[in-house]
């Protein structure tokens, strides 16, 4: 990887010809419906006030008991079929055609996990934590001696997810492992290994707090509109849970200190967190109503999905590292990746520090706009505390991107992942990759912009929360869809142009 030459390749470009099509539509129509769309999300902020008709929306749902036995069995043969995937990609991995559109373990990890699974968990739920074959391991090995097991320090945050994540994202787009399929099973193989080591050690905190690919996908499932907890389903509009779901609880007042953390079920197995308690020092007695307390004490089930500013990094790496893949893998990206390298700069460096610099760029810019907020409101709240309030939305803007970059290349290799899930031992000859056709390129800008919808909607309804003054929560909003507004554009630039090989492919 340090050789000079360095392989920074989007799965869907390294896998498949057929998902890379250029924006088919009138160019005047997209930047009319970009536009158009950005901004009913500036005039949604200001003319929608009506506090009670927000809650409804939001803390609308039903709950829904399932048949014990039938949930206890599912979760054993969803832990069998995670174990028997982790498996065949490692097996298939080293001993398998290398060819990565016939290659089963290339095909089960890009087509079927990082597109397939990722959408089902956004969609149904964190099925992960039952298909998790290092959870279903270490949940089979005895519990080793309490003097091995080390508590996890509880300021380190997500910070080791977070650094989980880069390493994995650097991984698949500078090392040609979309290509490499014994690379990737020494790499899947590695990651279990590690895992089981530290569940053992951390013990559930493992997978809450270092984890990368479980927080990953803990992130995504919060947008669902299926909560699954202890054999009961909770039905809510989709992306609405992420309303108030941060350590910023509105409705504690002076008097009430607010336990997040209680015994909860992540997927199903219970678990129980250190207890915290946070006070507020701005009374929201004016917000009672009982729509409100229905959600606080949804909410309370598990411990809220943005604690802190890692958390806070890890909500905008999800958004971040869609974006790049998106700039490495267009005829613009390249030209100027390929102009940074003529001046001098190997390409490894060129591409890490893009990465680098652009997720800070993002990052510091959603934390700038909780100081701007704080400090142009008369308020308590700090400007960390609405930095991490209004974090929540940017789930909504990670699930429109990841939409935008996997659904037509997971349509494009659907044929092949069921033949990989079907007979990984015996590939087919000629593996059919669907051409889709050119009209599919215009949902990726639905995508986008509904996925930028939902997260003005998701902060226009915590700002009512956090706040009882009706221009405070009007004027707490902008800074935070100023830079949600700065996240689209760049999306929905990048989704215009057309796509190429990325440059410095070794």
């Amino acid at each position: 990887m340090f050789s000079g030459e360095t392989a920074a390749s989007n799965a869907a470009v390294g896998l498949s010809e057929a998902s890379e099509n250029a924006l088919s539509i009138p160019r005047w129509l997209y930047v009319a419906t970009g536009g158009a769309a950005i901004g009913a999300s500036a005039l949604l902020a200001g003319f929608i006030t009506d506090r009670r008709l927000l809650n409804r929306i939001h803390t609308y749902g039903s709950t829904l008991s399932s048949w014990h036995p039938l949930y206890h069995w599912g979760r054993h043969f969803g832990a069998a079929i995670g174990i028997l995937l982790a498996t065949i990609i490692i097996v298939r991995g080293l001993t398998g055609p290398q060819i990565p559109t016939v290659n089963a373990a290339i095909i089960i990890v890009f087509a079927g996990f990082r597109a397939g699974i990722t959408i089902v968990i956004y969609a149904f739920g964190n099925v992960w934590t039952v298909l998790n074959p290092a959870r279903s391991i270490t949940t089979a090995i005895p519990t080793i001696p309490r003097s091995i097991q080390i508590p996890y320090p509880s300021r380190f945050g997500r910070w080791p997810a977070l650094c989980g994540l880069f390493g994995l994202i650097w991984i698949e787009t500078t090392t040609g492992i979309t290509a490499r399929p014994t690379l990737l099973a020494l790499v899947i193989f590695g990651y279990l290994l590690v895992s089981i080591i530290g569940a053992m050690i951390f013990q559930e905190a493992w997978f809450r707090n270092i984890d990368p690919v479980s927080v990953f996908f803990r992130f995504y499932s919060r947008a669902a509109p299926l909560k699954w907890t202890n054999g009961q389903l909770r039905v809510s509009i989709p992306a609405m849970t992420l309303v108030g779901n941060s350590r910023v609880d509105p409705t504690v007042t002076n008097e009430t200190q607010h336990v997040s953390s209680e015994t909860i079920a992540d997927g199903g197995a219970n678990q129980v967190d250190t207890a915290e308690t946070t006070t507020h020092s701005q009374s929201q007695s004016e917000y009672t109503d009982s729509a409100a307390s229905s959600s606080s004490e949804c909410l309370r089930e598990s411990p809220p999905l943005i604690e802190d500013r890692s958390d806070v990094a890890v909500a905008i790496m999800l958004v971040w590292e869609l974006t790049f893949s998106g700039f490495v893998t267009t005829t613009q990206g390249g030209a100027i990746i390929r102009t940074i390298v003529a001046g001098g700069i190997p390409p490894v460096i060129t591409y890490l520090s893009l990465f680098i610099g652009g997720f800070i760029t993002f990052y510091a810019a959603f934390v700038l706009a909780g100081r701007i907020a704080s400090n142009r409101l008369l308020t308590t709240w700090s400007a960390d505390d609405l930095t991490v309030a209004f974090a929540p939305s940017l789930i909504a803007i990670a699930v429109g991107y990841h939409l935008a970059h996997y659904v037509g290349f997971f349509l494009s290799l659907s044929p092949s992942l069921f033949d990989a899930v079907v007979s990984p031992f015996a590939p087919p000859s000629n593996p059919i990759i669907l051409t889709l056709p050119a009209w599919i390129s215009a949902f990726n800008i639905v995508f986008v912009l509904v996925g930028h919808l939902i997260a003005i909607w998701v902060a226009h309804s915590t700002a009512y929360q956090l706040f009882p003054s009706r221009l405070q929560a009007i004027r707490s909003q902008y800074p935070f869809i100023f830079v949600m507004m700065g996240y689209t554009i760049v999306s929905l630039w990048l989704i215009s142009l057309p796509t190429a090989t990325p440059p410095f492919v070794g």
